[in-house]
């Protein structure tokens, strides 16, 4: 499963990017809004940053206007994919800038039938939320499930990208259900790093270094 970073803020995402396992990056509306600068900017630095698809997000509401704001997204660099809601205009004009040859992210997926439909027309990749399916008490890994396996009995390409991940709990359960990618917060990508044993074993190690050092200097 590829790992993606879900954020629109270039210090979190040069530093993740400096571990070197990133293969990509999902942006927002919400997550734009939390930073400063010229949007087409901020798209052109992480394009710099990292080397795969970054999802950049139209919010227009028309069909004509979605494919409009699509092609200008994708006209910024070649790894700019357009993400469109999963709706009836969200469809429309996925199926349009597809035929172009523009790679489309729906996102807001929630179930399998919505899947499907975006699959069918066209999208490079769909995005099943988790954490917000927490919210209201349901099973999002069971969802994301269904379509995974509705996709690997079906002939489209379409990538299932896991998203609104919570915690590193989601990402690994993810991977196990057979999830293509998983975009994942900045916060919960220092979550899986740590653990008290690797801690405390790092400080042990550094201890006992420093003991032999000190040995060798008496």
């Amino acid at each position: 499963m590829k790992l993606f970073i879900d954020t629109a803020s270039l210090q979190d995402i040069e530093e993740i990017a400096s571990w070197g396992v990133l293969a990509g990056v999902t942006t927002n509306p919400t997550l734009l809004s939390q930073v400063e600068g010229d949007e087409d900017s901020i798209y052109r630095r992480i394009c710099e940053l990292v080397d795969g698809p970054i999802s950049a997000e139209v919010v227009a509401n028309d069909v004509p206007t979605m494919i409009s704001e699509g092609k200008r997204l994708a006209a910024i660099h070649p790894n700019i994919v357009v993400k469109l809601p999963t709706c009836a205009e969200g469809l429309s004009a996925t199926s349009a800038l597809a035929k172009d040859g523009i790679r489309v992210n729906m996102t807001l997926c929630f179930t399998a039938s919505q899947a499907m439909l975006a699959a069918s027309a066209g999208a490079a990749f769909v995005s099943p939320f988790l954490g917000r399916y927490d919210d209201i008490s349901e099973d999002g890994l069971g969802h994301l499930g269904e379509i995974v396996e509705c996709f690997a009995n079906s002939l489209y390409e379409t990538e299932v990208l896991a998203a609104s991940i919570r915690s590193p709990l989601h990402v690994m359960e993810a991977a196990q259900i057979g999830a293509d990618i998983a975009t994942i917060p900045p916060k919960v990508f220092h979550q899986m790093l740590k653990h008290p044993l690797t801690g405390s074993g790092i400080d042990q190690f550094n201890k006992d270094h420093a003991g032999r050092l000190a040995k060798q200097g008496a």
